[in-house]
């Protein structure tokens, strides 16, 4: 492999300009409500973008991604971008990390670097895995799909990527949220390839009717429908008419950091601080990120597609599936029977700790079970 390329060069054009729209905000008009009661809070956000536009350095952060192994393939006309960490050992199982919305590539760094060196971690590097983490289409380096539903799909440019342009025979899938959707649709389309498929989210049965439902998969559904009451607008904004949304988002970047600020809020395990569990630098340059690729509008294509038939539903996955539930990730905890209906289980891990974005949250306890996972089918 050669060495770390440049895939980010911001303009100070485009850096002054995003400074300038930071610092005209036109702020919402506040609401007798308690903070973060009704949406994002007011207070926190203006702490966040005064120093988003003052003290936050972007270009210690740019030169942060350059640094990293990022590569580019094309597979089958469509270009997409992906870091590669090498196994510290011959023979190693390829694994592909896929992660969700509202997040990108640099979720993943440590628990990829943990997966491929664990010596580096008190690990042993007899359980090192060479770590393939592809950005989604549409989001940050890797541009849209060309066409709306049309081929190549996501999980068949990824199996493109690890079988075609990489030649891994054999390799090992994990994702979260859209990545997770994903991942199992790699794994449904591709049992003679995916050793296994580790998930955080698993989707459901295609019928409603189920037979046999069980006391727990009852009481799983019933929350699930309370946090949908509660929490899903974002989710059916996306779904339905995103473009609208997703105007006001590229034109004000404080209202990019409002909508994906308060999902790393409810959707982690922060005692409701996200600042204090992820840091400012790191929120910031998540939503910088999004700001200077232009992406927010084309992560939210996948809501559309999936909401609209366009992508193939989950059937059954007859690989080897493990589910690792953390406590404080988004809906309700999917009992192993629920699981079963859909997936072949072979491993359940509930967590003590840890939410939407465990990789980033508790990439330890994500890596320990990935690689008692994945070490089981080596």
């Amino acid at each position: 492999m050669s060495g770390p390329q440049q895939v980010l060069s911001v303009s100070d054009a485009d850096l002054a300009d995003l400074r300038a729209r930071l610092t005209a905000t036109r702020w919402a008009r506040r609401w007798p409500v308690d903070a973060w009661t009704a949406g994002t809070d007011s207070d926190e956000l203006r702490r966040l973008v005064g120093y988003w536009c003052t003290a936050y350095d972007w270009r210690e952060h740019e030169a942060a991604i350059n640094a990293l192994p990022s590569a580019f393939a094309d597979v089958a006309g469509t270009s997409i971008h992906y870091l590669r960490f090498d196994a510290g050992r011959d023979g190693a199982l390829p694994l592909l990390l896929a992660n969700g919305w509202p997040s990108s590539f640099l979720e993943l760094t440590e628990l990829a670097e943990r997966l491929s060196v664990p010596s580096q971690y008190g690990g042993s590097a007899e359980n090192s895995f060479t770590v393939i983490v592809p950005s989604l289409p549409g989001f940050g380096l890797s541009p849209q799909r060309p066409t709306l539903g049309g081929a190549p799909l996501t999980h068949e440019i990824w199996h493109g990527l690890m079988h075609d342009v990489l030649g891994f025979e054999r390799y090992g899938v994990h994702g979260s949220d859209l990545g997770a959707g994903e991942s199992s649709l790699l794994a449904q389309a591709h049992p003679e390839a995916v050793a296994g498929v580790h998930l955080l989210d698993a989707d459901g049965p295609l019928s409603p009717d189920l037979p046999g439902m069980t006391e727990q998969e009852r009481a799983y559904l019933a929350a699930e429908e309370a946090w949908s009451d509660e929490e899903r607008g974002y989710s059916h904004q996306q779904q339905t008419r995103p473009l609208t949304l997703a105007q006001g988002l590229s034109d004000s970047p404080s209202g990019l950091l409002a909508w994906i600020l308060e999902k790393y809020r409810a959707w982690s395990d922060c005692d409701g601080d996200p600042a204090a569990r992820f840091g400012d630098d790191f929120l910031l340059t998540q939503a910088s990120l999004y700001w200077f690729t232009n992406t927010i509008s084309t992560s939210f294509r996948p809501y559309y597609e999936r909401a609209h038939g366009i992508f193939p539903r989950i059937e059954k996955v007859e690989v080897p599936t493990a589910i690792a539930v953390f406590p404080h990730d988004l809906g309700g905890r999917p009992p192993r029977d629920w699981i079963e209906r859909t997936y072949n289980l072979t491993r359940y891990t509930t967590m003590p700790r840890g939410g939407h974005f465990a990789a980033r949250e508790e990439p330890a306890l994500l890596a320990d079970d990935l690689t008692a996972f994945f070490s089981e089918l080596t």
